[in-house]
């Protein structure tokens, strides 16, 4: 049997105003652009350690983005799945990667 969120109605339209949809649609923008940031770091990061840590830090980024979505399309069930399978593909990748740079000997 799966589960589903019932959101109050209220939380969604006041007055004809939809405001939890554009709260996190402006947190998910301000996100969006923090990404952005951190893939600055990821291009042009001093060293190969920064890189990965950038590199990290916008899977995680990403990972709060989708349960935004999840939470504005009303289906947080289906996107914390996806949220999941996308955070163990990061961990997986960032580890390997750590441990390639770590026996090639640049960290």
């Amino acid at each position: 049997m799966r589960w589903r969120i019932r959101w109050p109605t209220y939380l969604w339209k006041i007055k004809g105003k939809i405001r939890v949809q554009s709260f996190f649609l402006i947190n998910s923008l301000i996100l969006g652009l923090l990404v952005l940031l951190s893939l600055y770091r990821v291009v042009l990061g001093p060293a190969v350690f920064n890189r990965l840590i950038g590199a990290s830090v916008i899977g995680t980024k990403t990972l709060i983005i989708l349960a935004f979505i999840g939470v504005m399309y009303r289906r947080i069930e289906m996107f914390v799945d996806i949220s999941l399978v996308y955070a163990l593909l990061n961990f997986i990748v960032i580890l390997t990667a750590a441990k390639y740079f770590q026996r090639k000997g640049a960290l």
